[in-house]
């Protein structure tokens, strides 16, 4: 691979805002029309932004946070404070009032950039423990309190002002002085596990990552539209969805909200989108459920083109050789089938990238078959993200791809995946004897278990955990959960199991399909809680429990389960911002039903 062309972010900025001037950089919807700005007026909006907090005294070095959902300000703030030399620190916008005191009070925030008065109202509920806070810059305009200043986004920019040349070149002078060893950022682990830490990544940590992914994956440049909707908060996003498209001249397209996701890629008709797993999850879901509504003729038509296209994939991707009988059967399947389901991406999707959590292997190849190529990738916050990822040139079904280049991937003897590479983090804020403890002779321990087959790395769970039974089995609970929330009826899966006899299941219906089911059968219920236990439920999920056991090994079955009446969400702290399940949460707010799953047995 060529020399990373970039010191720091800013500096991949500046050469994007001179090769790509007149190109669109962000889209947005404001008062219900899209707003674009060029790559020019992306700069100039960040130097605006650096100009601001220079006037507040903001130096090289310091911290400066954002607590905001996803919008183009939010971009346009990062990209502004590390042109002032200062490190963002990204706030997920659904922490409690107690998780953003403590990010923000760990490293000693003194602004805060908010959405709005609802993320301000969680300020001044912990106002007392911020004693570095002294500015709140807001993104929309209302009125503050005396004991914590607001200023407005647009106060604080100055944007009817111009940035006159002698402040460009000042503000330009500190981008100069920004070395690739200079911190970036500091971001918070979602903490699945423990108290949250704060990963600091360097300039150069996150243009090598940029970069390197690009030469891994490539397929991004002009013309290219991504849709952006998964929290910039989260490394994943900010490096893959928001970094890596601005360094190639490509559009970022802010979602109007989650729940607006399919409408929005049906008008914008993106071409390349950054996601998670639970994403193509529900998707896969809403396909075969309509597809269960066809006449017989239909399915079969159906079965028969996923056939064609699985055979189409494997001797295109994997063994690099397709019969031309082959091409024809799958141009036809194709065009009757496959062609009417990419319509509901927009019709123009080059490729998904995929990441946070394993995706069932199953449904990435269904995706791949219908002409939705997903590239599941590897990586941590504290790798910048990416270590591994599939690509058009390398892909391997149920693996997270090859390393990307100067990348080395090793496994230790316990199985644990350890890795090395120039975007591996500097360490942890304020916590050397954390940093030390994942920190050895180059490598970092990732707390993943995997292994490496032909250069691809496999990884089966993470390392903590891992369920050990009271008769010594290893089990990996992801890959039978996956298998769960595959089916239909079921929205999400828990697995239980470790010092115990035998494995146990929290189960949440799939709500339509559950009341569609209680209507079928005449079940007289007064709410979900009052459903999931009647009888007839109980014996539709215990056939579709016995139909995941038949593939499953005797010691990985599922000999219980209980059904809960409402999805793991992030807002009850089920859930990390990119969906995964927080295993001790769960497992210490449903102790009881867990616990009454193992009575009787000798545990």
């Amino acid at each position: 691979m060529e020399r990373v062309p970039y010191r720091s972010i800013p500096d991949m900025l500046r050469h994007s805002a001179a090769k790509f001037r007149a190109l669109n950089a962000v889209q947005f919807r404001k008062n219900g029309q899209w707003v674009i700005l060029s790559y020019a007026q992306f700069y100039d909006r960040a130097l605006m932004v650096s100009r601001g907090l220079r006037k507040l005294g903001v130096k090289p070095g310091d911290r400066v946070a954002i607590l905001s959902e996803n919008r183009a300000g939010w971009i346009i703030a990062d990209m502004g404070i590390l042109c002032a030399g200062g490190v963002t620190v990204p706030i997920y916008a659904t922490g409690t009032p107690d998780q953003v005191a403590y990010a923000l009070s760990n490293c000693r925030v003194r602004i805060v950039f908010v959405s709005g008065r609802g993320q301000y109202r969680k300020l001044l509920q912990v106002r007392d423990s911020l004693p570095d806070l002294e500015l709140v810059v807001s993104f929309e305009r209302f009125l503050g309190e005396a004991a914590l200043p607001v200023t407005t986004f647009y106060q604080l920019s100055e944007v009817d002002d111009p940035i006159l040349d002698l402040e460009r070149s000042e503000i330009e002078s500190v981008m100069d002085s920004i070395s690739p060893e200079t911190p970036a950022t500091i971001i918070y682990t979602s903490g699945t596990t423990g108290t949250p830490k704060g990963a600091i990544l360097t300039h150069g940590n996150l243009v090598f990552d940029v970069w390197a992914t690009h030469e891994k994956v490539g397929g991004v440049g002009q013309g290219d539209l991504l849709l952006s909707f998964l929290p910039l908060s989260h490394v994943f996003e900010r490096s893959a969805g928001y970094y890596l498209p601005l360094s190639r001249g490509a559009t970022i397209a802010f979602a109007d909200s989650m729940e607006k996701i399919s409408e929005n890629m049906i008008e914008l008709h993106p071409t390349i989108m950054v996601c998670v797993p639970r994403f193509f999850e529900k998707i896969y879901s809403r396909i075969y459920e309509a597809v269960h509504q066809l006449s017989l003729f239909k399915r079969k038509m159906f079965r028969h083109a996923l056939s064609v296209g699985r055979r189409y994939v494997y001797a295109r991707y994997i063994d690099r050789y397709v019969p031309l009988w082959l091409s024809f059967q799958h141009a036809v399947a194709d065009r009757l089938v496959f062609s009417k389901l990419r319509r509901r991406f927009g019709d123009r999707l080059k490729f998904c990238a995929s990441g946070g959590a394993p995706l069932d292997r199953e449904i990435n190849e269904f995706f791949w078959i219908i002409g939705v190529p997903v590239f599941e990738g590897y990586g941590l916050t504290e790798t910048s993200p990416v270590l591994c990822s599939n690509s058009f040139d390398a892909l391997r079904f149920g693996s997270v791809g090859t390393p990307l280049a100067s990348t080395e991937i090793a496994i230790a003897e316990d199985g644990e995946v350890l890795a090395r590479g120039p975007q591996v983090m500097a360490g942890y804020f304020r916590d050397e004897a954390a940093t030390r403890e994942v920190l050895k002779d180059g490598w970092f321990k990732t707390g993943d278990i995997g292994h490496m087959e032909e250069g691809f790395l496999y990884i089966t769970d993470r390392k903590k955990d891992l369920i050990v039974t009271s008769g010594g089995k290893n089990i990996a609970p992801q890959p039978i959960e996956n298998l769960l929330k595959r089916d239909k009826y079921i929205s999400q899966a828990y697995v239980y199991g470790d010092k115990k006899p035998y494995l146990t299941a929290l189960l949440v219906p799939t709500v339509e399909r559950l009341l569609e089911f209680a209507q079928e059968k005449k079940i007289a219920y007064h709410d979900l809680e009052d459903l999931v236990v009647h009888q007839p439920v109980f014996e539709l999920y215990r056939s579709r429990v016995e139909a995941v056991n038949n593939e499953l090994a005797p010691y990985q079955t599922i000999k219980k389960f209980a059904l809960l009446p409402r999805d793991f969400t992030m807002e009850s702290g089920e859930l990390t911002p990119t969906l995964k399940v927080k295993r001790q949460v769960i497992s210490e707010r449903y102790r009881d039903r867990i616990d009454r799953l193992y009575e009787g047995s000798d545990s």
